[in-house]
């Protein structure tokens, strides 16, 4: 028998895995070379060598003698404490061999140590992505998302199953050209890495800025099977710079409005004389028309360095208990008034009442029959309703004034409160009373916005602190 020993011992020693032939009483009779190498254990042992000696500590400790009916146990894993000190993460396969006098155990330890580092490596990996808190999509190679983040979903306001199997561009916001899309592609499917500022629009149409990094996902093969997309949301930054950038447009714009209000306003003062010592002495009818066509420009330029003057300086006005439910509502019977709000229903609604404010009431009269006619001349004489909606939360009161006329452009809504900006026709605004309003509003430590949709209509919103109070209705 020696030859067939010899022979059976090649054949076990050819394995790349770990073999060991194991006696019912758990010692090693016989292993493989691979198992020697690892392990540091001699050809021939003098003593027997228990198996549960070769594992370590915390590995598991798999019942050999106990086999099932057809003699082969379940796989099992354990863990080796190699030679040079490692632990070898193994699959035990377990198997009984029936000798003529006793039986034996046969066991090929498999090393999956490496797949386990991946395994484990895939698991934090995906933990990382799964529960980071910047948006992050995973595409194939087509650019079909195949993963989105929860933060993902939460900031673009897409479900998950929204997103898969659908193309980035879902939550586009439709304004860049082909051609920066087109140089995006082609960076990443050459395998580098792109980055750079992005607008998109979240499910609810409101933008959405962020810092957009692209990085390929390539295979053992070197070609590129998926994308890996992380953004970083900076729709506030932006949103707090462009308030910065608009604050810091109307201090220099209040300044330079002071200095045309002196420089224009004396030489203004001296030609409305003239022409009134003219009118006066002259007596052609013809002269006296067209002195007053003068006069009349005189006025509204007048009118135009008044609102610059009252932008531009500390007002002068005295702060009194303001009821703005009560100033709102006279706002509301002066524009009534006009030629253009006759087919005009004005709604009032004052969801909750709010206390007296520190305010200047002429101010914010001024500041509500501005909006108000801005409403009217939205509907373009037409049949329209105009609501004025009043609340209060534990901070703030808030009023909003809404039309359902044509809407703003989108392209002039960030320009709205500039001076001397106006949507209407030639000689029918000056383009300053929104822009007055605005100065008036912040002067107070609140905030004035507006919000439209083409086709269906506008809302400017007023928001005043009540922290800044000092009288209480009684």
């Amino acid at each position: 028998m020696p030859f067939e020993q010899n022979i059976a011992n090649i054949f076990i020693d050819i394995i790349p895995d770990m073999c060991f032939v194991v006696s019912e009483e758990r010692d090693v009779l016989l292993c493989n070379r691979r198992a020697r190498e690892v392990l540091g254990l001699p050809e021939s042992p003098v003593a027997p060598i228990p198996f549960h000696s070769l594992l370590t500590d915390d590995s598991p400790r798999p019942l050999l003698p106990v086999l099932p009916a057809n003699d082969v146990a379940p796989e099992a894993e354990v863990r080796f404490k190699a030679a040079d000190g490692k632990v070898i993460d193994a699959l035990l396969s377990i198997r009984r061999i029936r000798g003529v006098d006793r039986d034996f155990l046969y066991l090929i330890a498999r090393d999956v140590s490496e797949s386990k580092k991946k395994d484990l490596d895939l698991l934090r990996f995906s933990n990382v992505v799964h529960y980071t808190v910047n948006p992050i999509q995973i595409t194939d190679a087509q650019g079909r998302m195949v993963y989105v983040n929860p933060a993902f979903e939460k900031t673009t306001g897409y479900t998950n199953e929204e997103l898969i199997g659908a193309n980035p561009n879902k939550i586009s916001s439709e304004k860049y050209p082909p051609e920066f899309w087109v140089k995006m592609w082609q960076t990443i499917n050459e395998g580098k890495v792109w980055t750079g500022e992005v607008e998109n629009r979240r499910k609810d149409g409101a933008p959405l800025f962020t810092y957009l990094l692209i990085s390929p996902i390539i295979d053992s093969s070197g070609s590129v099977v998926g994308f890996l997309g992380t953004h970083q949301d900076i729709t506030e930054q932006r949103h707090l710079e462009q308030q910065l950038m608009h604050s810091q447009k109307m201090e220099s714009i209040g300044t330079l409005a002071a200095g045309i209000a002196h420089e224009v306003g004396n030489p203004l003062a001296s030609i409305s004389s003239i022409v009134q010592v003219l009118l006066r002495t002259l007596s052609d009818d013809f002269a006296k028309e067209k002195l007053g066509l003068v006069q009349s420009q005189v006025h509204r330029i007048t009118k135009i360095i008044r609102d610059l003057v009252d932008f531009s300086r500390p007002s002068n006005y005295q702060v009194q208990p303001t009821d703005l439910v009560r100033t709102l509502s006279e706002a509301v019977e002066i524009v009534k008034m006009g030629k253009k709000a006759k087919s005009v229903t004005f709604v009032t609604n004052v969801r909750r009442q709010i206390p007296l404010m520190a305010l200047v009431q002429d101010q914010i009269s001024q500041v509500f029959i501005n909006i108000l006619l801005n409403a009217v001349d939205a509907l373009e004489g037409k049949r329209g309703t105009i609501v004025s909606e009043v609340g209060c939360d534990e901070e703030n009161a808030r009023v909003v004034i809404t039309d359902d006329g044509g809407g703003i452009l989108p392209e002039d809504l960030p320009k709205i409160f500039e001076p001397f900006f106006t949507t209407k026709r030639v000689g029918e605004g000056t383009g300053l009373g929104l822009w007055v309003s605005y100065g008036i509003v912040r002067s107070f430590h609140g905030d004035l916005t507006v919000t439209s949709t083409r086709g269906m209509g506008t809302s400017f919103c007023m928001i005043l602190p009540l922290n800044g109070r000092e009288f209480e209705n009684g």
